[in-house]
Order: structure tokens, then sequence, then C-alpha cells
């Protein structure tokens, strides 16, 4: 788009020549995605206050803190999807299919999550978790079919500790893609449950695939590393870095007292896309380690109803997910997210290090 514009005209001026390069337009990117939402979100709080004066609906059954958080708009994630699309196609080089099939990923698992952030906010209720699950299930379809067309492998599960060591799954790989889209959604939607929780754990995991597509798309770096080259995937280091632009902007709004929640536009999209992601550049066990505090919220949830189950009513954790039991524990809201910050940046060091463990 712009940038190939701009380096068609690298023989009338050598400064055209930096658009050739990735490091430079990954820059444009971030600043990019950035400014659009800290230029827009005022504007957009203020509309959803006008439309919408109720905002986000509070459980009754959780912390006696949140009751201040009634009212806040909710549909944060519409900019921060809007910010990403344009700065990534602003910013891709030659039509990249890599970053085209984030974009639909984005698109249909955005268009889901307003869907129920909008029922929330009008109807106080959100769609049934059995529609949702559809949703996610025939969206993960289409993208699955989206990316076969664009003959990509979907046939062999990559081992990231062996070079060109790998599994042939055939088929079961579909299930295999379900599985790490829809779980990676869900996770990131249970994270996003105190102000400025989710946003710096996305910024890191993002940032750790963006290094993990510039390595696998140089020559020169995956073949240093030990790692398997895929020509054309440091494109996605664009969408990396206007996503990382992005939650930068949304976070100088989200953090306590948050001014805007994300909502299931947000987070649903945002995890969706980090799971295809990994898909893409064939890292799926790399999403895991990255994604750790996203994998812990979700198993906290899953022994809590689990526990819930066989004991009849007992609870294993104060509450679920794991944020609110220490919530209900009387550990502030701003200590427990920078705590929890912690835990996902070294899950992001440990899962760069994959990048030498050959």
């Amino acid at each position: 788009m712009l940038s190939d514009l701009l380096y068609s005209l690298k023989e009338t001026e050598f400064f055209f020549n930096l658009f050739g390069y990735i490091s430079f337009r990954s820059g444009l990117s971030l600043v990019t995605s950035f400014f659009i939402v800290i230029i827009l979100m005022p504007h957009w709080i203020r509309f959803q206050k006008s439309i919408f004066p109720s905002g986000q609906p509070i459980r009754n059954d959780g912390p006696d803190t949140h009751y201040r958080k009634k009212g806040t708009p909710t549909l944060g994630g519409v900019l921060i999807l809007f910010s990403i699309i344009l700065s990534s196609i602003l910013w891709t080089s030659n039509f990249s299919s890599f970053n085209y099939i984030l974009i639909l990923t984005l698109t249909l698992f955005g268009l889901i999550g307003l869907v129920d952030d909008y029922r929330k906010v009008k109807l106080g209720k959100g769609i049934s978790s059995k529609t949702k699950f559809l949703s996610q299930l025939l969206a993960t379809l289409i993208i699955y079919f989206t990316i076969k067309y664009n003959g990509f492998d979907l046939n062999k599960f990559s081992i990231p500790f062996l070079k060109d060591v790998s599994i042939e799954l055939g088929y079961l790989y579909f299930v295999l893609i379900l599985l790490i889209v829809v779980g990676s959604t869900n996770a990131t939607n249970l994270t996003d449950g105190l102000d400025g929780l989710v946003s710096m754990p996305l910024i890191f995991v993002f940032l750790t695939f963006a290094i993990f597509a510039y390595v696998l798309g140089n020559i020169n770096f995956s073949d240093y590393l030990l790692v398997n080259y895929m020509k054309g995937s440091g494109e996605i280091v664009i969408f990396c870095t206007a996503a990382i632009g992005s939650l930068l902007g949304f976070l100088w709004f989200n953090s306590s007292p948050a001014s805007i929640f994300m909502g299931d536009t947000g987070s649903q999209s945002l995890g969706a896309s980090l799971a295809v992601t990994s898909i893409l550049l064939k890292q799926e066990i790399v999403l895991a380690v990255a994604g750790g505090l996203f994998a812990i919220e979700t198993i906290s949830v899953m022994l809590q109803v689990t526990y819930f189950k066989i004991t009849k009513g007992k609870r294993l954790f104060l509450m679920a997910p794991l944020h609110h039991h220490y919530e209900k524990k009387g550990i502030s809201e701003q200590k427990i997210v920078i705590r929890f910050w912690i835990l996902s940046f070294l899950f992001c060091l440990l899962a760069l290090s994959l990048l030498k463990i050959r």
C-alpha cells in the first residue's frame, strides 16, 4: 500500500529507500496505530457515553471495588481494531498474505466480540456460550480454508526445540488449530478483568512474535539460529507492531482508573490473531509459553468449575479467574496488575529462549 508507493520513489530520493526495510516500517506501524488511538479515543469515549450511558454491566458476585466501574464505556476494542487494520494496510509491503490473513482473523473475531459487547450494554446480557462457540468455530473454519488457499502448510506440527523435525497430522491439524484459536481467544478474554491487566501481557506476546517473525523471515538470522526460514514472514512484524502501538495507546486510557474497557471486541480478536500468528509461523508451542499468564487464568477457571462440581458447592479459589481471587484476599488492583505483568514478561523471555534451544 503506502509503503510500496513511497518505496517506488527510491530512485528519485535516497530517503525513500528506507521504506524497503521492515525495521523502519515496523516503527512507522507502531507510531501510526498509537497516535490513531491517542487522537480518536477521547471522542470515542464521549460518543459511547452519549448513546450507551449505562456502560459496562457489573457482576453482582464480583469484588466490591468493581461497583465504581459501573457506567464505563466498553467498546474500546473497536478503535484498537481500526488502528491495527489501517496501520497494517498502510505499511505492509507487496500485499503480504500473512498480514491479510491476520486482518481477516481480527475482523471475524472482532465482529463476534462486537455483537457480544453490544448485547451487554443494550440488553445487559451477552450472547450465549453455545452461540459464541459456534461463531468461533465458523470463523476458525473460514481462517483455516483461507490459510490453505494461500498455500500454507497445515499438515505438519513443528517442534521448536529441533530443526527440521515435525509431526505429520494431516486433517487432524484442523482440530489442533481449533483448540489453539478458540483456547487463545477465550483465555485472553478471561484475563481481561482488571484495569490495564490484559494490555501489557498482549504487548509482551506480540513483541515476542514480532522478534520470531523477523528472525524467521531473515535468511541470515534463521540460518544462524538454526530455525526454518520462512520467506515473507517478516511482514508479520508490521502487524505485531501495529498491535503493540494500538495497545499502548489504549493503555493510556485503560490504566487505573479506566476511562474505557477493551470489551470482547478487543480481547477475543487479539487472542485469536495471536493464535493465527503462531500457526502461520509454525510456532504454536511458543504461544503456549509466551501466553503462560493467559493459560494460568484459564486453568484457574477450569479448576474452580471442576472442584465446585466434585465437592458439590465448595470453591477452590475465592473467585475465578485467578486475579479476582487475589482481589478477594484484599490485594489492591494495581498491585495485582503489576505482578501479573511481571509474570507475563518472564514467560515471554522464556519463549524467546526457544530461539537458541536447538
